[in-house]
């Protein structure tokens, strides 16, 4: 039974730390500096289930799951996240910019 526990544990250890190496890559987008506008990554399935705990905030586009008949009446928000890889792990977000929002 102790091996068992061990095996899971180890598992999950490795599972969460490929899906955290996966969100660590970079690309100008993410260069704060850059001028270019930040480029909008869509989430994709399979969702994550474990995340790392870091900080390396996204801006997340979430859908309210209001619709409306009369306008202004917005179906999406803007909502901070701390990694981008929580952020797609809420199944209502479409996706991100890199950054938090504004």
């Amino acid at each position: 039974m102790k091996n068992k526990i061990t095996i899971s544990a180890l598992l999950l250890t490795i599972a969460a730390i490929s899906i955290g190496c996966q969100s660590n890559t970079k690309n100008k987008a993410d260069d704060p500096i850059s001028s270019k506008p930040a480029v909008f990554v869509e989430c994709k399935d399979p969702r994550p289930e474990i995340c790392t705990r870091e900080y390396n905030p996204v801006c997340a586009t979430r859908e309210t799951g209001i619709r409306c008949v009369t306008t202004p009446c917005p179906s999406t928000e803007k909502v901070t996240k701390a990694t981008a890889c929580t952020a797609c792990s809420d199944s209502k977000v479409s996706g991100y910019t890199p950054g938090a929002c504004e």
